[in-house]
């Protein structure tokens, strides 16, 4: 389990990102539309999960902000970003932010992926929901890069993020 923080205080996931080198888990979880989106909707291309507890956090919103941004310069590559936040949400969000190079996806209907990808969230007032986390998964589904952002209220490392996609 990674041990991580929000506001300084420790927080416990279920279990760790998968490992450098390692398959990835297969997904399915649900779209802005309420269609399921599954990971080998992205076959041959390489997927940035951006994993994050709500879009409703200045955050986690700066987050989805800043992979908007650079998904549109990098070939061949999908940004999924995923939280707990239902479908209707995500549609909201990117409605009204212009958010439109990523994928916004829930894991309503999924409770598996937090635990396969090891970002569920075991204990604390966020406990259920994701931690913040980055998943790059090459053409071939073979994790690249994973960074468990250590303080939930921290962002991630784009740049190590983006580094690892070139």
């Amino acid at each position: 389990m990674a041990n991580i923080t929000l506001k300084g205080n420790p927080v416990a996931t279920v279990g760790e990102l998968p490992a450098k080198g390692t398959a990835a888990p297969s997904f399915s979880l649900v779209n802005k539309d309420l269609t399921e989106t599954s990971m080998t909707d992205f076959s041959g291309k390489r997927i940035v999960l951006n994993i994050f507890p709500s879009l409703d956090t200045p955050v986690c919103a700066a987050s989805v902000r800043r992979f908007n941004l650079e998904a549109s310069s990098i070939p061949d590559t999908v940004v999924l970003c995923v939280s707990a936040d239902l479908p209707f949400a995500h549609k909201r969000f990117c409605e009204v932010e212009g958010i439109e190079n990523v994928v916004s996806l829930s894991v309503f209907r999924s409770p598996e992926f937090g635990n396969d990808y090891g970002v569920t969230m075991i204990d604390g007032p966020l406990k259920g929901i994701l931690s913040r986390a980055v998943v790059i998964v090459d053409d071939q589904g073979k994790v690249i890069y994973a960074e468990q952002v250590p303080e939930i209220t921290q962002e991630p490392d784009y740049e190590a993020a983006l580094k690892a996609m070139v």
